[in-house]
């Protein structure tokens, strides 16, 4: 039976890592944009009998969507057994719920279009808070795995004494469970989001010079406004320039050179999303999550 890895464009890198460490064969999926915005996908070859894991970060979702439901559907047509995906940041998690009147809850939503769409999906560290587990959203089954031991040894390895600093009740979870695992102290602070744009953070309830390098650590940055908020809390608190990681670097626009310009000394982010900043590899626990789930719908 063939096993076969199909990377997105972008992918490739992580794409090969994962197939190695898992031995599938590895192929690039061909997507043709069409002047009109329309897209056409081509598969490599013959997939008859075949088990197909496609690998596509989803930072873009809208652009990606259709491309990923016609892959997956061309794969079925063509033969494959089962179809998985293989999505290091899984997009569209924020909206749990109807904040608004009128506003479609998306998260179920797109679930529901990637559960007709695959047969199984692995992804890392999911924007999850109201909802508290993927099997509540998803009717595939499921991996999540956890960058906490992998950030905590990159910490470990490079900062002597790490203080770490979550910008929002939200990233307690992460802060916590690396700051475990690195023993290290840590402190979460208090967001209000006022717009997309518009954010203001709580001041640090200790004197960050007694206790070490700052490491801001948050999963998300996209106009980056909570990581500059958080920087300029802790430098009114005289803490050292601190560094920034970041699991998933979405960094829309010029968000990147802003958290630099705010006063950050360092960002680092894993590879869930190819950016400048990735030096946190992640191919090992996407293999090894990817086995897992593979096994348990009979792929492998």
């Amino acid at each position: 039976m063939r096993r076969l890895l199909v990377a997105l464009p972008g992918q490739e890198t992580l794409g090969r890592d994962i197939a190695r460490q898992l031995g599938l064969d590895f192929e690039l999926l061909d997507v043709h944009r069409f002047p009109d915005g329309e897209s056409l996908v081509t598969l490599p070859g013959e997939l008859s009998g075949a088990d197909v894991a496609f690998l596509a970060t989803l930072n873009n979702p809208d652009r990606l969507a259709l491309p990923l439901r016609f892959a997956s559907a061309t794969a079925r047509e063509l033969g494959a057994l089962r179809v998985g995906l293989i999505a290091p940041y899984l997009a569209y998690m924020r909206q749990d719920r109807r904040f608004e009147a009128g506003q479609a809850v998306s998260a179920p939503l797109f679930a529901d279009f990637l559960s007709e769409s695959f047969d199984w999906l692995v992804t890392a560290d999911p924007h999850l808070h109201r909802i508290s587990n993927l099997k509540d959203l998803f009717s595939i089954p499921t991996r999540k795995m956890s960058t906490a031991g992998t950030i905590a040894r990159w910490i470990t390895d490079h900062i002597t004494d790490a203080f770490l600093v979550g910008p929002d009740e939200e990233s307690r979870q992460w802060v916590e469970e690396v700051a475990r695992l690195a023993n290290c102290p840590w402190e979460t602070l208090t967001k209000t989001r006022k717009g997309d744009l518009h954010v203001e953070v709580s001041l640090l309830e200790t004197r960050p010079p007694e206790l070490g390098t700052p490491v801001i650590l948050d999963d998300i940055a996209s106009s980056g406004r909570t990581l500059i908020r958080t920087i300029e809390r802790l430098c009114d608190r005289g803490a050292r320039p601190p560094v920034c990681i970041v699991i998933h670097a979405v960094f829309a626009g010029d968000a990147c050179a802003e958290i630099l310009a705010a006063g950050a000394s360092r960002i680092v982010s894993t590879d869930s999303i190819p950016h400048p900043t990735n030096e946190i590899g992640l191919a090992r626990l996407l293999s090894e999550a990817t086995l897992k789930v593979m096994r348990k719908s009979g792929a492998a």
